[in-house]
C-alpha cells in the first residue's frame, strides 16, 4: 500500500468559547470579594473603564451601544455669595492680627510614624522575649531563650528535644534545661512544653495542686478522662468519686494550647451576595449592591473614536478593543447579577417553609430542579451557588446548603432533606438525659418511630458531622 498526503475537506460542528463567554463564565462563579477585586484590577489595566457617580449613571448608555451624542450645550452655573453685615470684622482681623509668638515647622522636623499610631496585636515570641528581657539574662540565656522561643509552634508547644537545641546553641544540655525550666514559668502558664501532660502539669503545680490527684491522673490517666471513665480512676487512686469528681473539674479549666491566646488569626466575614427579608405574609429579595462600584464607559474615549482622521489605525484598534471589554464587563456583572436573583427566586419557590419555620423543614432538591425552573443548564445553577451567601430570616447560609440528598419516611412516600434529619438528631441528643445518653442504635430507632428510617452508621455519620460525641463521651455522673 502506497504512503501518500491527501487533502479532505470536513465540516464538523464544535463548540468554541469566546473571551466574552469565557468572562461571563469567570464573572459568574467568582465569589463577593473576588469579583470585587477583578473589578478593581479592570479600572487599573482599562483605561475606557469608570466609576461613575450618580448623575453620570443616570445618563449613561447601554454597554451595547457605544454611540456618542453630543451634549447640549449646558449654562455656566454662577455662586453668588452676599456677606453678612451683622459680622464684626474688625475684631474679626485684629485677632490674627495680634502680636504674638511665630512659630513654624520645617520639613525635616520628626514627625510621628504611622504606625505608631496602628494598634498591634502582640506575638507569642514577642510576648515571651520581651519577659526574658525584663530578667537581665547573659548573653547565653538570651541566645538558648531565643532559640527555644523560635521552635515554638501556634500553640505554644516545643516539638523539639532538648539534646537537639543543645547542639544547635552549643550548650551543655543542662544548661537548656535550666532556661528552658525559667521559660514555663512565664506568662501564659504552660507555654514551651513538649507534649499535653506536662502542659498541663505545669498549670496545676502553679495553681498549687502538686502531689495531689490532680497531678496523678495528669501523669497516668488523662486517657481514662476522655472516655470519662471515672471508676477506672477511683480504682487505680484508691480514692472516693468525689475527689475524682473534684479533680477532673479543675483539670478542665486548665487551658490545653496556652498559645492560641496569641494567635494571628483573623475571623473571617461573610457578607451576604443576596438578602431576602420577612415582609408581613411574603418575603421580598435584594441583591447586595453595597461597596459595588457602578462602572460606566468613559465618555471621553466615546467622543474619541468617533472623530475621523485625528488617531491612527492602531489607536482605534486599541480603543475599540478596551471599549468592547469594559462594555462586555458591564453585561457580564449585570447578566451575573440577575442570574443570582433568579436563582434566588427559584430556591425561595421551593424551600419556601424552611424561610418560614426553619431547617428542620428543609426539603431535598437537586441543582436539576432549579435548572428546570428557571431554565437554565445545571453547570449554570452550580456556578452561581458556589461561594454565594444569603441573608434569610434564618440566618446567613450558602447557596449550596439548600442542595442536599433525601432519606425517605417510611411511611406515607415523603421525603426529608438530610439536613433535616441532622437538626433532628441535635434536637433529640439536646433533649436527652446527660446521665443517660442515647446511643447511636437508640438514636436510630427514635427516629423510626418519627417516620425516618435510617441506619445506625447512617446516624453515627450525621452525629460526627454535627461534632458530637459518641454517647459514652457525652456522659456525665451526677457529681459533676
Amino acid at each position: 500500500m502506497a504512503i501518500e498526503l491527501k487533502q479532505q475537506l470536513k465540516l464538523s460542528q464544535q463548540l468554541v468559547m469566546t473571551p466574552q463567554l469565557q468572562m461571563a463564565i469567570k464573572l459568574l462563579q467568582l465569589s463577593r470579594l473576588e469579583l470585587m477585586d477583578a473589578i478593581h484590577q479592570e479600572l487599573e489595566e482599562n483605561p475606557a473603564l469608570e466609576i461613575s457617580d450618580a448623575e453620570v449613571e443616570e445618563n449613561q448608555t447601554e454597554p451595547s451601544e457605544i454611540i456618542v451624542e453630543k451634549a447640549p450645550s449646558e449654562k455656566e452655573v454662577t455662586i453668588e455669595e452676599k456677606i453678612n453685615d451683622d459680622i464684626d470684622w474688625s475684631n474679626y482681623i485684629d485677632e490674627y492680627n495680634s502680636p504674638g509668638k511665630a512659630t513654624f515647622e520645617s520639613e525635616g522636623r520628626d514627625a510621628p510614624k504611622f504606625e505608631s499610631f496602628i494598634a498591634q496585636k502582640d506575638s507569642l515570641s514577642d510576648h515571651l522575649l520581651w519577659q526574658l528581657l525584663m530578667i537581665s539574662p547573659t548573653e547565653e540565656e538570651k541566645n538558648i531563650g531565643s532559640l527555644i522561643i523560635g521552635n515554638l509552634d501556634n500553640r505554644g508547644y516545643l516539638d523539639v528535644p532538648v539534646d537537639e537545641l543543645a547542639k544547635t546553641s552549643g550548650a551543655s544540655c543542662k544548661k537548656v534545661g535550666q532556661v528552658l525550666s525559667l521559660l514555663q514559668t512565664f506568662d501564659p502558664i504552660g507555654v514551651c512544653a513538649h507534649d499535653l501532660a506536662e502542659c498541663l502539669m505545669i498549670q496545676a503545680r502553679h495553681l498549687g495542686f502538686g502531689d495531689s490527684v490532680v497531678t496523678d491522673i495528669i501523669k497516668n490517666h488523662l486517657g481514662h478522662i476522655e472516655n470519662k471513665n471515672y471508676n477506672a480512676i477511683c480504682k487505680a487512686l484508691k480514692t472516693d468519686m468525689t475527689s475524682v469528681i473534684f479533680a477532673v473539674n479543675i483539670i478542665k479549666g486548665l487551658e490545653p494550647m496556652p498559645g492560641r491566646v496569641f494567635s494571628d488569626e483573623e475571623p473571617q466575614y461573610i457578607v451576604p451576595d443576596i438578602y431576602v427579608y420577612r415582609m408581613e405574609d411574603d418575603f421580598v429579595i435584594t441583591l447586595n449592591e453595597d461597596g459595588m462600584p457602578k462602572l460606566c464607559i468613559s465618555s471621553f474615549y466615546q467622543k474619541a473614536i468617533t472623530k475621523d482622521g485625528k488617531l491612527t489605525e492602531n489607536a482605534k484598534d486599541y480603543m475599540h478593543e478596551k471599549l468592547n471589554s469594559a462594555a462586555w464587563l458591564i453585561k457580564s456583572i449585570h447578566q451575573r447579577q440577575k442570574t443570582i436573583y433568579r436563582v434566588m427566586e427559584s430556591i425561595l419557590k421551593f424551600q419556601r417553609e424552611f424561610f418560614e419555620k426553619g431547617i428542620a423543614y428543609l426539603k431535598p432538591m437537586v441543582l436539576r430542579d432549579v435548572s428546570e425552573d428557571i431554565d437554565m443548564h445545571e453547570s449554570t445553577v452550580s456556578r452561581v451557588t458556589t461561594n454565594k451567601y444569603a441573608y434569610t430570616p434564618q440566618g446567613i447560609f450558602e447557596l449550596k446548603y439548600f442542595f442536599n440528598s433525601s432519606i425517605n419516611c417510611i411511611s406515607g412516600g415523603g421525603a426529608l432533606a438530610a439536613v433535616s434529619v441532622q437538626e433532628r438528631i441535635r434536637q433529640i441528643i439536646d433533649s436527652e438525659d446527660p446521665q443517660k445518653p442515647y446511643s447511636d442504635e437508640k438514636l436510630s430507632k427514635i427516629l423510626e418511630k418519627a417516620n425516618i428510617n435510617i441506619a445506625r452508621r447512617t446516624v453515627a455519620k450525621y452525629r460526627e458531622m454535627l461534632k458530637i460525641l459518641p454517647s459514652n463521651k457525652r456522659k456525665k455522673s451526677r457529681e459533676v
